[in-house]
C-alpha cells in the first residue's frame, strides 16, 4: 500500500499559517520524512456561495501549491485530488502539468474528475450538462499535446490547427492519470483512459449531492473493483490499474482521533481486496500539529506496515 497525504492548501482563512510558501515547503518536507509517497491538494477556482454556507472550502491554486512543495522536496509525489477537467481549455491544462512534471523531474500524479458543483461551473463558464463528454474529449487533447509533435484536433468550442506543446512531461508518455468518481462512467473512464481509478466513501444519503454512487463499506466497494475489472477485461485492457481510496474516517481536513492499530487493519483489509493506494487527511488546527501527526502517522502506521 502506498500513501498521499493532504496538504491543508484549502485552509486559506489562516493565511500563512498554512497557505504561504513556507508552510507548504515545510509540511511537505515532514510528509516525506514521514514515509508518504505523494502529497495531494483539491481545487475550487470559485466556489459557489451556499457550497462554502453548507460546509464547503476555498483552495489555493493547486499548480502553485504543488510546485512549492516540488522545490521542498525531492521524492513526494504531486497528486492532484483533484482537477475538475471542464473547468479549462485541455491544452491549458496540460501545459501545466507537463511544467510541474518538468520542474519536479517527474513525480506528478494527475487525479481528475468531472466535478459536481454546478454553481462554480457557471461562474466559470464552463459545460456543466455535457462535463463527461467534455472530461472524456480533454483526456484525448492532453495525451496529444503531450507528445511533443504537431497536434490536429478539433474540440467543442477549441481547434489546434497545427500546434506543438513544449516540454514533454519527464514521465513517459505522460504522468499517470487517476479518475475520481464512484459512477460506472467514471470506472470507464479511469479503464480506458487511466492509469489509476479514485473512488471515495459516499453515504447513499449524499449521492444526490456528489452527484455520483455511493460507497458505504468495504463490500460496496470489493463489488465496484470487481466491476472495474471485469470492464478491463472485456475491452481487452492488459494494464495494472491502481485503485486509489478515501480510507474510511480519514478524509480531507478529518478530526478522528487515529487509532493506529485499527487504521493499520483497515489497511490490509483494503489491500486484499485490491485498493493500491489511499489518500488520507489528517487533523491540526495548526501547522506544528499537522506535522506532528504526519509523523505520527509515519512511525504508527507507515513504518509498521512496511
Amino acid at each position: 500500500m502506498r500513501f498521499s497525504l493532504q496538504l491543508p492548501t484549502d485552509r486559506v482563512e489562516q493565511g500563512a499559517e498554512f497557505v504561504s510558501a513556507d508552510a507548504i515547503a515545510e509540511m511537505a518536507r515532514v510528509t516525506e520524512a514521514a514515509g508518504f509517497d505523494a502529497c495531494y491538494v483539491t481545487e475550487h477556482p470559485f466556489p459557489s456561495d451556499d457550497w462554502l454556507a453548507t460546509g464547503g472550502h476555498h483552495a489555493l491554486d493547486p499548480f502553485v501549491a504543488l510546485s512549492a512543495a516540488a522545490v521542498a522536496t525531492r521524492d513526494l509525489r504531486l497528486h492532484t485530488n483533484i482537477l475538475v477537467l471542464a473547468y479549462r481549455n485541455p491544452f491549458l491544462t496540460a501545459k501545466a502539468i507537463a511544467s510541474l512534471d518538468a520542474v519536479s523531474a517527474g513525480r506528478v500524479i494527475v487525479g481528475v474528475a468531472v466535478g459536481y458543483l454546478e454553481g462554480e461551473y457557471e461562474a466559470l463558464g464552463a459545460d456543466f450538462a455535457g462535463r463527461n463528454e467534455v472530461a472524456d474529449e480533454a483526456l484525448e487533447a492532453m495525451k496529444r499535446a503531450w507528445r511533443g509533435q504537431s497536434v490536429r484536433f478539433e474540440g467543442r468550442d477549441y481547434r489546434a490547427a497545427g500546434n506543438t506543446m513544449l516540454p514533454r512531461p519527464t514521465q513517459r508518455p505522460h504522468p499517470p492519470i487517476w479518475v475520481g468518481g464512484n459512477s460506472r462512467r467514471a470506472m470507464r473512464r479511469a479503464v480506458e483512459h487511466a492509469q489509476g481509478w479514485s473512488p471515495f466513501p459516499l453515504p447513499t444519503k449524499f449521492r444526490g449531492r456528489a452527484r455520483t454512487a455511493a460507497i458505504e463499506n468495504v463490500d460496496d466497494l470489493r463489488d465496484k473493483i470487481g466491476t472495474l475489472r471485469d470492464y478491463a477485461k472485456r475491452v481487452g485492457r492488459r494494464e495494472p490499474i491502481d485503485v486509489n481510496f478515501v480510507p474510511w474516517g480519514r478524509g480531507m481536513n478529518s478530526n478522528a482521533e487515529l487509532d493506529p492499530e485499527a487504521f493499520r487493519d483497515q489497511v490490509r483489509e483494503l489491500e486484499s481486496i485490491g485498493v493500491t493506494w489511499l489518500s488520507l487527511g489528517l487533523p491540526g488546527k495548526s501547522r506544528a500539529a499537522y506535522c506532528e501527526n504526519a509523523a505520527r502517522f509515519g512511525e504508527e502506521v507507515i513504518g509498521k506496515l512496511r
